[in-house]
């Protein structure tokens, strides 16, 4: 089945939820059936938190204008409610299964980013420390702190961090750690370790960055 539960924006303290259109493709119950049933019972919905909803503009083959229909966005203790309210058929079943199962996988996925997140400080860290105590002084030597973390993600990820963010659709200045799935972080962890530890032995900046891109060999 495909991906029924999301994140807006894809970043650390986000809430996971799905949408009312998604449920009523998957449980093969109309969209205006979903809709009525958070209508009719909004109050109830309301103790979960604020029913969110967007507005999308649907045109339609053979059909005048364009037409409008309101999608809801619930998280997962709205989405519970509102499986409860829907006949318990074989396919409505099937999705109560997989709807569980993505929202504990988000949640899984959200608590892994931020262990991984905590578990970089220190590589980051000695990293950064690094970077001042081993690295000649310049009139440019602030500028190696970026440079140095967009090798970690250029080596670790394949983009640097302006990339990421504008892959992820994220404002310049926005912490792009944020946005990265927890194996993304440790593997950009792992390789700001492994820098740290070039600068500690002397390399320069050229060097290190053909080692950690796999263009000059060496053993570390």
């Amino acid at each position: 089945m495909n991906d029924i539960v999301f994140l807006e924006p894809n970043k650390l303290g986000s809430v996971p939820f799905t949408t009312s259109d998604v449920i009523a493709e998957f449980a093969e119950v109309q969209h205006h059936t979903i809709t009525r049933l958070i209508q009719q019972h909004k109050a109830d919905f309301e103790c979960f938190g604020q029913v969110r909803f967007k507005i999308d503009a649907v045109r339609e083959p053979d059909a005048r204008g364009t037409k409008y229909t309101k999608c809801y966005q619930l998280n997962e203790e709205q989405a519970t409610l509102l499986m409860t309210y829907l006949k318990n058929t074989p396919v409505v079943r099937a999705f109560k299964v997989e709807l569980v199962r993505q929202f504990y996988a988000m949640r899984r996925e959200l608590t892994e980013r931020a262990v991984a997140r905590a578990r970089r400080i220190p590589p980051r860290r000695n990293m950064t420390d690094a970077i001042r105590d081993c690295v000649p002084d310049s009139p440019h030597k602030n500028r190696r702190y970026k440079q140095y973390t967009d090798l970690a993600y250029k080596a670790a990820l394949g983009k640097t961090a302006a990339q990421l963010r504008k892959e992820r659709g994220v404002s310049k200045r926005a912490n792009v750690t944020e946005y990265l799935t927890a194996k993304e972080i440790e593997a950009a962890a792992q390789m700001e370790g492994r820098i740290s530890v070039l600068i500690e032995m002397g390399m320069d900046y050229p060097t290190i960055k053909a080692i950690v891109l796999r263009k000059l060999r060496i053993a570390v």
